[in-house]
């Protein structure tokens, strides 16, 4: 009789530390902070912005986090000058090398780890919805980003400065988008990719930019300017105009950031 007590007596007070022990563990499990989400830039196109997105991603999550806090960053960067041709190729309506080589540079970021891709390009995310059918990645759209942030504003008007390609504001987010006549978006353009993609920052283009924009303002009434192409913002600042202005460069960042450290403390 007092075997079986103490074996019951034994089975009992295992059975309480067991729970105990259990109890700990799941309270250190729970208690500590979600791992940091893994970014994956496609750069390259141009790689002058590629490195604005790699500074303001790494300031951001140091602001965020503190100390010698970093982002998780893989980055694939592509050779510009060839990519250029399939540029040309796409604006012709061939637009299966282009893909191709976006879909590679996603797949790439994949096998490296990457939690989701942003395309460090407004233009380029035309092939984000592409990328995620053929890569099954999560693509953090630029359009969608800056959509968010101009609809916050409460503005209803604003000029799109970018590329040939407009970003699909107005159907989703109700804005009226007003874009350059035909002369300006090809001085627009000219600048983007002989200037500004190559790294030459000059006064006069600078002019002619704020040229185009004072003139929206005044005949067309916007109320604030989407830079709509990640190489605009490293030429022209909030400072430099008089209504606001959205660097889709900087809130791509900022969104990339914020999906990075979803349940982080």
């Amino acid at each position: 009789m007092r075997t079986r007590f103490n074996q019951l007596f034994i089975f009992i007070v295992a059975l309480i530390i067991s729970i105990v022990s259990a109890s700990v563990v799941y309270a250190k499990t729970s208690d500590q902070p979600k791992e940091m989400k893994t970014i994956g830039i496609i750069g390259g196109v141009s790689w002058v912005s590629s490195i604005e997105y790699y500074r303001m991603m790494n300031e951001m999550v140091q602001q965020k986090l503190g100390g010698l806090h970093s982002a998780k960053i893989l980055m694939y960067s592509i050779e510009f000058g060839a990519f250029s041709e399939q540029e040309r190729l796409a604006d012709k309506g061939d637009w299966r090398p282009l893909r191709k080589t976006m879909i590679d540079a996603a797949q790439r970021l994949k096998r490296g780890g990457a939690d989701f891709v942003v395309i460090g390009s407004n233009t380029m995310n035309s092939t984000a919805d592409l990328i995620e059918k053929k890569v099954k990645i999560p693509v953090l759209h630029i359009a969608d980003t800056t959509g968010e942030k101009v609809k916050k504003s409460n503005l209803k008007t604003v000029a799109l400065l970018g590329t040939s390609y407009t970003m699909g504001l107005e159907k989703k987010y109700g804005l009226k988008v007003v874009i350059p006549n035909k002369a300006e978006r090809d001085y627009i353009n000219a600048v983007i990719f002989d200037e500004l993609c190559a790294g030459k920052f000059y006064k006069k283009s600078k002019d002619g930019y704020l040229k185009i924009i004072n003139r929206l303002i005044k005949e067309e009434g916007v109320q604030g300017v989407v830079l709509g192409c990640t190489e605009i913002p490293l030429l022209i600042k909030q400072e430099d105009v008089s209504i606001p202005v959205f660097d889709t460069m900087r809130i791509h960042a900022e969104a990339a950031v914020d999906y990075a450290l979803v349940g982080i403390k």
